[in-house]
């Protein structure tokens, strides 16, 4: 059992369940779906229900301001692994969060760096299931081709993040 607490917060993708605990942020989901629902995913994966409180998301809801606004580049709200994956997956999106702001790797770049070269689908696989998304930066892994690929079914919401760092580097956000 963890205690944890949770916020919803605004962003120009829809509003995020933010879950923290003492460790740090342990899920962020944009909500395609009742908060309800997806709150009982994540009390059933902590083993007790995260408790209504925006405070300790406060400083991660300033963070998702500041970079929607183009103005952050780097997350420094520390991860709660607890919810993610297990061994390579969670390797793999360890390895994720070394792709700096506004570039992009390959699927297969981030198989090779989390060890296993030839586990290019494992690396797509454990992206789409990420419980820590645009903090753990999935948005910037692609296919080998270039495409974007699906982003765990919503591409549209990769294209805007990626548009969004290319614009932010380049000043014009």
């Amino acid at each position: 059992m963890t205690d944890a607490a949770f916020a919803v917060h605004p962003t120009p993708l829809g509003p995020a369940l933010l879950v923290i605990t003492e460790t740090g942020l342990a899920w962020l989901e944009i909500l395609d779906r009742p908060a309800e629902i997806a709150l009982a995913d994540v009390a059933l994966a902590l083993g007790s229900p995260p408790v209504h409180d925006a405070d300790p998301a406060a400083a991660l809801a300033a963070e998702l301001d500041a970079y929607f606004a183009g103005e952050l580049r780097e997350f420094a709200t520390p991860i709660d692994w607890l919810l993610a994956p297990a061994g390579f997956a969670r390797e793999a999106l360890r390895r994720v969060c070394e792709v700096p702001y506004g570039e992009v790797a390959t699927y297969g770049e981030i198989a090779i760096a989390a060890g296993s070269p030839r586990a290019h689908r494992a690396v797509g696989s454990a992206c789409a299931r990420t419980p820590v998304s645009i903090v753990v930066p999935a948005h910037r892994v692609v296919r080998s081709d270039g495409s974007i690929g699906e982003y765990g079914g919503h591409p549209e919401r990769k294209r805007l993040l990626l548009d969004l760092e290319s614009r932010a580097d380049s000043g014009r956000v």
